[in-house]
């Protein structure tokens, strides 16, 4: 009975009715989107405040240049004279076709255009999570897809003309440079991660050395090396296209980065997945290719996908070498006297541009999204 009273008095019953409280604020709108995302402090309202004022004085004079203004139509530099108040569209709209292939045989474009679909048809399926037979897909952009397009794009075989590599160029220049980079990039750099890291002395000095020189020489000196350096050690009478020595100087750069990244994923996975793997009694490359390696790439998602947008525009670079990508096909359309104007420049670099930013912009949402789709169990 003495207990059962003392848990009566540790019993609080309230006396009198609880203060009313605001009703909660709704978290589902445009206004609340506002509040929670721009708004939320002194500072986000300041920040934003100046962003606004930023876009007000950067937005409305380019729209003028860029679409009010602009001239759109005509066949020579005349239309654009005329008018110097904006862009000179025409302009692009007259070279489109050089832009995209370059100097390209116009009788022999279609099999550009197949290589383009080819590319699609396999890259869409491997994009898409539920579409089945991810491995021949793979199989297929890393092998039968490579193998095809050189010779659909080079000839001489099937009755197909040679189309020497000097007279490639524009964005199909930049795509093929991209890649070849991505898909040997990749892979080496995982078997360099993977060899900085081993326990054996030579493979792992050999990894080191190459990470090491790669990393630390710009890609300018390494495509000047691959160009001017490379031929110097071939067999008298052997030479390399200077197409294919710019696709190696890219990818070996490219691949010292990229192993570098892989190498930080295979750092953050915990050691506990090791020892598991090796209690497991799996094999090194077993151990790698079932336990560790999948975790690791998928932790460091955003860094691959932030080393190819880097490789992608990188590709401009090769025009320095000679190789007339759509930068460096843009640049040499400045002077051809029929659109020579003093908003050409300006008109065609914006162009150059916006392709570039489409490109980089569509890898980063579709990494987003990936990231997402993986990253279920770290989901802070």
């Amino acid at each position: 009975m003495s207990d059962m009273q003392a848990e009566a008095d540790l019993t609080f019953v309230r006396r009198e009715i609880a203060p009313q409280l605001p009703a909660p604020q709704p978290t589902r709108g445009v206004i609340p989107w506002l509040r929670r995302n721009l708004f939320s402090s002194v500072g986000d309202t300041i920040l934003t405040v100046l962003a606004v004022l930023f876009l007000l004085w950067v937005i409305p004079p380019l729209v003028n240049w860029a679409i009010i203004h602009a001239q759109w139509t005509g066949d020579t530099r005349d239309v654009c004279v005329a008018n110097d108040l904006g862009a000179c569209w025409a302009f692009v709209h007259a070279n489109f076709g050089q832009f995209i292939f370059g100097r390209y045989p116009d009788a022999e474009r279609w099999r550009v255009y197949v290589f383009f679909l080819l590319g699609i048809a396999g890259i869409v399926p491997m994009a898409m999570p539920r579409v089945p037979h991810k491995g021949l897909n793979l199989l297929y952009l890393m092998v039968v897809y490579p193998i095809v397009s050189a010779f659909l794009l080079i000839g001489g075989v099937l009755g197909l003309p040679t189309v020497e590599t000097v007279l490639w160029g524009g964005l199909m220049l930049n795509i093929v440079v991209a890649y070849v980079g991505m898909e040997v990039s990749l892979p080496l750099g995982i078997l360099l991660a993977l060899g900085r890291r081993s326990r054996m002395p030579g493979v792992r000095a050999v990894s080191v050395i190459f990470i090491e020189v790669s990393r630390g020489v710009p890609l300018i000196t390494v495509l000047f090396m691959a160009s001017v350096m490379l031929p110097l050690f071939l067999p008298p009478g052997v030479g390399i296209d200077v197409l294919a020595r710019a696709l190696i100087g890219v990818a070996v750069f490219s691949a010292a980065y990229m192993a570098e990244v892989i190498r930080g994923g295979l750092q953050a996975v915990p050691k506990g997945q090791y020892e598991a793997a090796d209690a497991m009694g799996l094999g090194y490359w077993q151990k790698m290719r079932l336990i560790i390696l999948p975790q690791a790439i998928k932790i460091v998602i955003p860094g691959i996908v932030n080393t190819f947008i880097g490789l992608f525009k990188d590709t401009s670079l090769v025009y320095i070498i000679g190789v007339f990508e759509l930068l460096g096909t843009v640049r040499n359309s400045f002077a051809d006297p029929a659109w020579s104007t003093p908003g050409t420049p300006a008109t065609g670099l914006f162009f150059t541009a916006i392709v570039f930013w489409i490109f980089c912009f569509g890898m980063s949402q579709y990494s987003q999204y990936t990231e997402r789709r993986l990253n279920t169990g770290r989901k802070r």
